[in-house]
């Protein structure tokens, strides 16, 4: 079980593809003649006199009216604002050469890490372009696979996603979740493995859940919530999360409610069932936040109640494995970057702790038990490293990683003695190795290629740069060999900065095509993050959040100071929780950049509570409804600090009609404060998607669409001279 529960795990119709001669003229269409330069007419947003008050102040909020998604004003809206967005971007001239490229880059092999149940392995494939991976099985790791599930089979667009999966002990059904339109929500589903057939078995109104099978293989636990209110599928608040037991053949009427929690309505639940079979342990979260609770319940006592064994949610735990009675748990209590505990059941009291693995130096992100030793991945300076110890807490050995990157998988069940992991960096996709648990070598199981990439043509090199308050930060660059400091490279910086996510080397084809033209990609691991454990988190939560958009500024300060770019050369992008980041660094320096991406982004700070999971936020950003957690939101909150009569850059904000995580209003109402406020020459654009979410199961053709845009974009705006419209190529 993952060591940290993160749900920020964060007609809308977009117009049809169209011409370049199309978009001249919505292009002529749309826009004025001013003494110097063409501006965008963009399309109406009406402002409303709305004013609300927090803690005794009035606060306005002109554009309330995007939030009603379905209201025939906003469906108006979003159509004006898709078709001025797609003859913009349709009159690019290198748009469709940078669709190519990703396309021809993105076709190639990929695979996910196998799991092992009853004998067969279990791993996802994809052939390149497919929009959804495809299930297979293997009954040995080399022989030939055996198609279980293909998810593009199920709808035209690819836009239906198998978003979770579970296969029963004796590897012969398959739970699975499917998503429709990027939705959280998923239907629950059964299938028989060895014939491929579904089993009449159909669960609704399931989020934030994964599939937990009983050992005798006879039914599976999940956690749901009620069905909403008619028509506010997309939008209405989620509490009260209830535990169910599912038995395979009945309806979902007749499932067992196993626990639930009606005085506290934030509390969610992920199962799971102990390799003995014996315990069902709950995970209970509450939001966002890292701390949680550990519950159990007895499978071999028929009525067994439920024991709250860690229901004080003073820290992170997250069960490993047991020996019988004695729990082995991960946990932050006491050790800000991590240590393995055992608890006894027997005796439960803290005082009677056994600490196992104790706080090291790096940051302990997850630890699993496989051939009786206890596997533990490790994060130094944002980039991975894997140790074994034995069941004592003994160190046995480092498993040699291939250099400098990110590590994933190792899983598996306590005898077994091999395991399989990925590992991947920002100039390789991830390759799928096979590793022997006792002798410490590992070989090759599936190495995807890139046709027409050496990634031997780029290097990556990690730097360290002082934020505001003298704060020691670390930042990934990579671009071509040979790069010249003259400040004239297109840089892109990517930032997240929040829920205790770390950023660590990862594969992007969208960053291969930004350095294949002479981009520089850097990462920056700012305060907020999980890269340095549970203080460097918190030292980026609530009052203190202004300390992560400092952390942005000054990587973005540091990279045009050491001549990597200059800031008309400097983009910055990031979503959710980054698009925040984003937006709140754009709204306060908007002097310091060339271009911006905000995707699906937080964007107001006093009513992102209001909406879906939104209310778990608090954990990271604070309440509104707390006065001095309101002051610091209000001081920063994007929507509302937006100032008229300022020059803003080039901004091209992205949304989905289907974002059920962040709302698309944060979105819209963005667009409009920012298209009102802006005084400059430069577009401040918004590209609405259909029939996609948050960015879950968005299929590949989808993605490479979105992908082109932004490059598109990006590399349109910073190349440098003018503003306001598409410059020809070699401008």
């Amino acid at each position: 079980m993952s060591r940290r529960i993160v749900l920020v795990l964060l007609a809308l119709a977009a117009a049809e593809p169209i011409s370049a001669k199309t978009a001249e003229a919505i292009m002529m269409q749309t826009s004025v003649e001013s003494p110097t330069e063409k501006r965008i007419v963009y399309p109406e947003s009406p402002r409303v006199g709305q004013v609300d008050e927090y803690h005794g102040v009035k606060v306005a909020d002109p554009y309330r009216w995007l939030e009603d998604l379905d209201s025939q004003q906003t469906r108006d809206w979003v159509a004006a604002q898709n078709r001025l967005t797609s003859a913009y971007l349709a009159a690019i001239p290198e748009r469709e050469p940078i669709r190519k490229r990703l396309t021809e880059l993105w076709n190639y092999e990929r695979y996910t890490v196998p799991i092992q149940h009853g004998g067969r392995y279990f791993f996802t494939r994809n052939d390149g372009l497919q929009n959804q991976n495809v299930l297979y099985r293997v009954d040995t790791p080399g022989g030939e696979p055996k198609l279980v599930l293909d998810p593009n089979t199920l709808s035209q667009d690819g836009t239906i996603a198998m978003t979770g999966w579970s296969v029963s002990e004796d590897g012969k059904l398959l739970a699975y979740g499917l998503s429709s339109g990027g939705s959280d929500w998923q239907e629950w589903r059964v299938r028989d493995v060895e014939t491929g057939r579904d089993l009449p078995d159909v669960l609704k109104w399931v989020k934030f859940s994964l599939a937990a099978w009983t050992h005798d293989n006879k039914g599976f636990f999940y956690s749901r919530y009620d069905e909403p209110h008619e028509g506010r599928p997309l939008e209405e608040a989620n509490f009260y999360q209830k535990l169910y037991y599912h038995r395979i053949g009945t309806p979902q009427s007749a499932d067992e409610l196993v626990y639930q929690r009606p005085d506290r309505k934030e509390m969610g639940f992920i199962a799971a069932v102990t390799e003995d079979g014996r315990y069902l342990v709950i995970q209970a979260w509450k939001g966002t936040e890292t701390e949680n609770g550990v519950f159990y319940k007895d499978l071999r006592q028929p009525g067994s109640r439920v024991v709250e064994l860690l229901d004080r949610f003073d820290a992170a735990y997250s069960f490993i494995n047991n020996e019988g009675p004695i729990f082995w748990v991960q946990t932050d209590l006491g050790a800000p970057r991590g240590r393995v505990m055992a608890i006894d059941l027997r005796d439960p009291a803290r005082e009677k702790w056994r600490e196992l693995i104790p706080q090291g130096t790096e940051t302990l992100q997850g630890v699993t038990c496989l051939n009786d030793t206890f596997v533990a991945l490790y994060l130094k300076d944002a980039h991975s490293q894997v140790r074994q110890f034995d069941l004592a807490g003994k160190p046995l050995r480092e498993v040699e990683l291939p250099g400098l990157g990110s590590a994933e998988g190792f899983t598996g069940h306590r005898k077994d003695r091999e395991t399989f992991f990925s590992f991947s960096s920002f100039t390789a996709p991830g390759t799928i190795y096979r590793y022997d648990l006792e002798t410490g070598k590992a070989t090759v199981f599936r190495h995807p290629e890139i046709k027409g990439f050496d990634p031997g043509r780029y290097e990556t090199k990690q730097v360290f740069f002082p934020s505001k308050d003298g704060t020691r930060i670390p930042m990934f660059l990579t671009y071509k060999k040979g790069l010249k400091l003259d400040g004239s490279n297109p840089t892109y910086l990517y930032g997240y900065g929040g829920f205790n996510v770390s950023l660590v080397p990862a594969f992007s084809t969208p960053h291969l095509v930004w350095m294949e033209r002479g981009g520089v990609y850097a990462v920056a691991n700012l305060r907020g993050g999980g890269e340095y454990g549970e203080d460097w988190h918190q030292a980026g939560m609530k009052l203190k959040k202004q300390n992560v958009f400092d952390d942005f500024i000054a990587a973005s300060e540091w990279l045009v100071a050491n001549g990597y770019t200059s800031r008309r050369k400097l983009a910055i992008a990031g979503y959710s929780n980054g698009g925040l980041l984003t937006a709140a660094c754009m709204v306060q320096r908007p002097d310091l950049y060339g271009a911006v991406i905000v995707g699906v982004g937080v964007l107001d700070m006093l009513r992102f509570n209001k909406f879906t999971i939104g209310w778990g936020w608090t954990s990271d950003y604070g309440s509104p409804e707390n006065p001095e957690e309101l002051k610091a939101l209000y001081a920063y909150s994007p929507y509302h600090n937006l100032k008229p009569g300022t020059a803003y850059p080039p901004t091209l904000i992205t949304t989905a009609d289907h974002d059920d995580r962040v709302v698309p209003a944060h979105s819209f109402k963005f667009a409009a404060a920012i298209q009102h406020a802006n005084a400059g020459p430069h577009p401040t654009l918004i590209r609405i998607e259909t029939r996609a979410g948050h960015g879950g199961g968005k299929p590949t053709s989808k993605k490479i669409d979105e992908a082109a845009d932004e490059l598109s974009f990006l590399f349109n705006e910073l190349r440098g001279e003018g503003a306001g419209e598409p410059k020809a190529a070699g401008k």
